[in-house]
């Protein structure tokens, strides 16, 4: 079995970490297909709440492999709109990926960006739900110097992120923007010394766990929903969903017996 992604799960969290170090964790077919493959599983199983995305140091992901695009146009051989690969296999897109094949808005997936994060690894990152930055994270858009254009959503969750502008400014000039200032630029949520990467990630993702899980998920599901349509519409979109919600019936029991803790953890916050 292929070691190029590994998968550990641990109290109710699942850890997927890129592994090509040698190549910065560049996106090979095999890498792709491997990823897709052990967040899909992850996404099912019973013992998982959330999910870490990471990668083996150094790198987080540099990308599609441009030794493969180089060779035989890799992943980008055929067009856009058939959606296969050269190899004959789906090309799938991150936020699928990321989240598996068919549970597009499931579980909660957490960014542990550990190193450069470029292009398609970029795009990647911006497709988890929010991020955790070690102090040696570095964010690039370099599709204009490599001469490819994006096609998993980087147009839109780039601007999301930072501005039209800022990502206007990303994706032409290809600079790299360091962690502090992607912190600022509200590209990513936390920036943390290295060492403590992987453990503030893990205490954010506990902190996932430990909330309704039926609840959570719906609300994640109506955040994909609302960022599709115009702004004029996501309200109409999230009182459609809480409808839905509603009538799969809230039950007071359940709230009295959270309430408990949930005023001893805001205590313990403020």
């Amino acid at each position: 079995m292929s070691d190029v992604v590994l998968l550990e799960v641990a109290d109710r969290i699942a850890t997927v970490t890129l592994n090509r170090p040698e190549a910065r964790n560049a996106m090979s077919r095999e890498l792709i297909a491997r990823l897709g493959d052990l967040v899909g599983e992850a996404d099912t199983r019973d013992d998982v709440d959330v999910l870490i995305l990471t990668g083996a140091d150094p790198a987080f992901c540099a990308g599609l492999d441009l030794k493969e695009l180089g060779v035989d146009g890799g992943v980008l051989r055929r067009p856009p709109d058939n959606r296969r690969d050269g190899a004959g296999r789906d090309i799938v897109e991150p936020r699928r990926l990321v989240r598996g094949p068919t549970l597009p808005t499931s579980k909660p997936i957490i960014g542990a960006v550990n190193g450069v994060a470029v292009t398609g690894g970029l795009e990647l990152a911006l497709n988890c739900d929010f991020l955790v930055a070690s102090e040696r994270a570095r964010f690039a858009d370099t599709h204009s110097r490599v001469g490819v254009h994006p096609l998993w959503g980087l147009t839109v969750t780039l601007p999301q992120a930072v501005g039209i502008r800022r990502a206007r400014e990303m994706s032409t000039t290809g600079n790299f923007v360091d962690a502090h200032r992607a912190l600022a630029w509200g590209l990513v949520n936390h920036v943390v010394d290295h060492d403590q990467l992987l453990p503030c990630a893990r205490r954010l993702a506990a902190d996932v766990v430990s909330s309704d899980q039926h609840a959570l998920r719906a609300i994640l599901a109506t955040y994909e929903a609302t960022s599709r349509v115009p702004g004029a519409d996501a309200r109409d979109v999230e009182t459609r969903a809480a409808a839905v919600f509603q009538r799969g019936g809230v039950d007071p029991a359940d709230i009295e017996r959270r309430r408990g803790a949930i005023v001893d953890r805001g205590r313990s916050q403020v």
